[in-house]
């Protein structure tokens, strides 16, 4: 999988970088899961090799689940060093999601075993960080980094919610992953909602499940 094949739309932005800034390391970050009524946010940090391409690689919602499976097992095999980390409901509810995504995406940066001369963030807000921090709006389609960051948030979620699926049968989570479907609202109907649901989320509730059952 791993070959030296020249992928411009994201490896020409992530080498143009380093050798504009003189960094040694850049890491690439991204969230996963902002949007799900259920389960923690993800977020990764990953730094590559600036002198191999990951075939493959790219915005892990472009790819499918076998696929990110795929090159989640690249990535963490092939990274110069790389970190997952997450904020469960409770702390979503506590701080919102965008305080949550950008709290886990630091996290992940800053527990990275090899220190970053910088970091790309996916998105057009940035945590507080004591390195610059770039925002790159979509960035997973522009960062190999982002991407392969994209990729290991995505899959390390969507492991963590089947987990939570054997748990928690009656919801589901093996198949809509916590996100807002029309099933989901269904079975939160008829279940209640569970410990691991996000509160916030679910203020708007009672409309939900009216429009569902229309």
């Amino acid at each position: 999988m791993m070959q030296q094949k020249h992928r411009p739309d994201l490896y020409d932005f992530e080498r143009e970088l380093y050798s504009a800034n003189g960094y040694t390391w850049i890491c690439g970050t991204d969230e996963a899961g902002r949007g799900p009524l259920a389960g923690p946010v993800f977020a990764a940090a990953v730094i590559l090799p600036r002198d191999f391409v990951i075939e493959g690689l790219n915005d892990s919602k472009k790819l499918s689940e076998k696929k990110r499976e795929a090159l989640y097992d690249e990535i963490v095999k092939r990274a110069v060093a790389y970190q997952i980390c997450s904020v469960d409901e409770g702390q979503i509810d506590r701080i919102n999601i965008l305080a949550a995504s950008l709290l886990a995406m630091k996290t992940a940066i800053e527990g990275l075993p090899v220190r970053p001369d910088a970091a790309f963030i996916d998105g057009n807000r940035t945590p507080a960080l004591a390195i610059p921090a770039i925002p790159v709006v979509k960035g997973d389609g522009k960062s190999a980094s982002i991407a392969a960051a994209s990729i290991l948030a995505k899959v390390a979620r969507d492991r963590f919610m089947r987990k939570l699926d054997r748990q928690y049968p009656q919801y589901g989570f093996a198949k809509h992953k916590g996100y807002p479907t029309k099933e989901h609202y269904s079975r939160i109907g008829q279940y209640g909602v569970s410990p691991v649901h996000r509160k916030s989320f679910l203020k708007n509730l009672e409309s939900h499940l009216i429009k569902g059952g229309e």
